[in-house]
């Protein structure tokens, strides 16, 4: 007769000599109830409450050991009927077998950094009170002023009252499969995230409830793997960890990826809308500041392949030391800066180069075109190495860190330069009538000083980015 969540014992029936005998093995408590005979010195007598009392008081010491409990007992019978409630009953206590089971180096570890990260770490076992209390002390997962609750008393209290003291509850012990409902269920009223663990049948109500569902690869079943989200293959509590800090690392490289495409893809239209506005306001004749080659260009090549690079950026520092987000937070959360602030300086910088450069008297719109087509271009790069922590200040991060983004900069930088300083003007588009690559793009030679005034003026939004981050970091005392 397997062991079972609510009965917590096994037996198996034997025949020696043709007398049958079931041995029966389980949780202490339960057994004890069971049992109305004791084997004192290799003879039956029956039990008494001292005996009952002293067995129950080693049972105590063994578990603050953290040793796991087994109670023995034994019987003989006679049924044919080989059902629990006809053979655990009227048995023979034998005695109690005391099992380390240490905990793994790497899951004391795995726990801090939970604690570290606001993840708080919950123990839902079937052992006993005070073995469960002793083991969590051990990995760190239970402090002062943590509160243990049973099985038993989880069926003493309400729903609502285990709302109200279920973030203070760090062991449950002795508990069945509708305990762990009830646990999931309260955490999730209190807005928490859950991710559960299990690896039996019984255990897949719960692990379906759970926002995660994590199932035990090696020793866990097929039902509760198919009712979870995700399988451990070594059952390790670490390797939750380590997928978690994956999580955030991938969700921060997704987070950077936005932010320097959105903030860059903001500052042109802005661009190209003033552009358009500010001489039907003024009653100036004004060309655009931007031709639609340039723009794609732009977003090809100086815009793309950056933020390529960006999305296999090494992981910020730190995520495992920072709170849970919250689930409901949008992805522009936190990117003021980059989205607001950073447009601002990347327009009014390229829009004062655009109108000191253009001379309605000379129309030198090209020249004046190839300014802003530079100046965003450069805006864009130094931006690529900011946007490498949305957080932390770009030195911190380390800015050569991801070779990617050093390769997608420079071929980006050194084809600017091509299109501006080679002779370009020689090569001519066959599929127009006689113009060449230049003139197909809008772009023209322009003086080296002016283009060193370019990097110049293009780093503002770098500096800026980065001189927030620093206040931001000094605030907030990271």
């Amino acid at each position: 007769m397997p062991f079972d969540s609510e009965r917590k014992m096994m037996t198996t029936i034997h025949e020696i000599k043709e007398e049958k005998l079931a041995y029966v093995k389980g949780a202490p408590d339960m057994i004890m109830e069971k049992c109305d005979r004791i084997l004192d010195e290799g003879r039956v007598r029956a039990i008494t409450e001292e005996d009952r009392d002293r067995i129950l008081k080693m049972n105590e010491n063994f578990g603050r050991e953290a040793l796991r409990i087994l109670s023995i007992a034994y019987r003989e019978i006679d049924a044919q009927d080989y059902t629990p409630e006809n053979t655990e009953k009227n048995l023979v206590f034998v005695g109690l077998a005391g099992m380390i089971d240490p905990p793994r180096e790497d899951a004391i570890g795995a726990v801090e950094q939970c604690r570290k990260a606001g993840i708080k770490s919950v123990m839902i076992t079937g052992d006993h009170k005070i073995t469960a209390i002793a083991v969590a002390k051990e990995v760190g997962m239970y402090r002062q002023g943590d509160r243990a609750l049973t099985g038993i008393e989880l069926d003493d209290i309400s729903d609502e009252e285990l709302d109200g003291m279920v973030e203070d509850v760090s062991i449950y012990a002795r508990v069945s499969p509708q305990h762990k409902l009830r646990i999931v269920d309260a955490l999730k009223k209190r807005g928490h995230v859950v991710a559960m663990t299990g690896d039996g049948v019984n255990d897949a109500p719960a692990l379906k409830r759970a926002d995660i569902g994590i199932a035990m690869g090696i020793t866990g079943t097929d039902v509760s793997k198919e009712a979870s989200d995700m399988v451990l293959v070594d059952d390790n509590f670490s390797s939750i960890v380590s997928a978690v800090e994956e999580g955030r690392g991938i969700y921060g490289n997704i987070k950077k990826f936005f932010a320097y495409l959105i903030s860059g893809n903001i500052g042109e239209v802005t661009i190209i809308f003033l552009s358009c506005l500010i001489p039907s306001l003024l009653h100036i004749p004004l060309p655009i500041a931007l031709t639609a080659a340039q723009i794609l260009i732009i977003n090809l090549v100086t815009d793309g392949l950056p933020a390529l690079a960006l999305g296999v950026d090494p992981f910020e520092p730190h995520a495992m030391r920072r709170k849970p987000r919250n689930s409901k937070e949008p992805i522009h959360a936190g990117l003021t800066p980059f989205i607001l602030g950073y447009p601002i300086i990347m327009v009014a910088v390229t829009l004062t180069l655009f109108l000191w450069i253009y001379n309605p008297e000379i129309g030198n719109v090209m020249e004046a075109q190839t300014v802003v087509f530079l100046t965003i271009a450069m805006f864009e790069m130094y931006q690529a190495f900011s946007a490498r922590s949305t957080r932390y200040p770009s030195i911190e991060v380390g800015i050569f860190r991801n070779k990617y983004l050093i390769l997608a900069v420079s071929f980006s930088f050194l084809f600017c330069l091509a299109l501006v300083y080679l002779p370009l003007d020689q090569i001519i588009i066959p599929f127009t009538e006689g113009e060449n690559l230049r003139d197909a793009l809008h772009v023209t030679y322009i003086d080296p000083g002016i283009f060193i005034l370019i990097l110049l003026l293009s780093s503002t939004g770098f500096i800026y980015l980065e001189l927030h981050k620093l206040w931001r970091e000094h605030r907030s005392g990271e």
